[in-house]
């Protein structure tokens, strides 16, 4: 089930239009908003319903070439740290639903205000259930017009944009080898490894928004370990 496209962004004043979705965007929020969109998802990903809710924010920027946002988690942290993730985290009491979680947590972690995001849709949610959450995929845009930072740096050490047309070049992908032999999408930006949860959002995300270029699924490599989960 998709959140309504073409909202105003959170926080606006009541009667405010909704922002035009960008050209570049239409495609995407189109994708989203059929109800095909659910099967995108391998059936083994699709969550039950029985996790703790969460949601991520896939972040995009207003420009012919959209960039994507993410964030390289704190060396400090307890899970996943050091790990290539998009904004995000664990619902909250007072939070009115996936989207309203995705936006706090994107405030927290980068600053940006959730006033600032107009949402698109989301996508199918995710059974994380090596965490015991559901995660839903929440996907919004942004005017870039500041540079985005980490709001609280023992939680986030990082942000970076890669524009879509470098995340769809086939030499920068590869397949992860994961814990138990299981493989999945990555991404090499020169230090920087993208695996899991965020690669497989990515990977989605660029064949619904009609990015996706074939690429050499069968070229594996393991996990660097700086970006292993079992590394502590």
């Amino acid at each position: 089930m998709t959140h309504p496209v073409d909202v105003p962004p959170v926080g606006a004043a009541p009667g405010t239009p909704p922002a035009p979705v960008p050209p570049a965007l239409d495609g995407l929020r189109r994708a989203l908003a059929d109800p095909a969109v659910d099967a995108v998802l391998p059936p083994r990903w699709r969550a039950g319903g029985r996790g703790r809710p969460s949601a991520v924010l896939l972040l995009l920027s207003d420009a012919p070439d959209p960039s994507l946002v993410f964030t390289e988690r704190a060396g400090g942290l307890r899970n996943h740290a050091g790990q290539i993730s998009f904004p995000g985290g664990r619902a909250e009491c007072g939070d009115a639903g996936a989207v309203a979680t995705a936006l706090r947590e994107t405030t927290e972690e980068i600053g940006l205000a959730a006033d600032e995001v107009h949402v698109l849709g989301t996508m199918p949610a995710v059974d994380l259930s090596a965490t015991g959450f559901d995660v839903v995929p929440v996907v919004g845009w942004w005017h870039p017009d500041a540079v985005l930072a980490p709001g609280d740096p023992r939680e986030v050490a990082g942000v970076h944009a890669w524009p879509v047309s470098a995340l769809a070049d086939p030499a920068r992908r590869v397949s992860a080898r994961h814990a138990g032999g299981t493989t999945g999408p990555a991404w090499r930006f020169g230090e920087l490894f993208v695996w899991g949860l965020t690669a497989l959002l990515t990977d989605l995300l660029l064949r619904l928004g009609g990015w996706e270029r074939p690429w050499d699924a069968g070229r594996v490599i393991e996990v660097p370990e700086r970006f292993r989960s079992d590394r502590h």
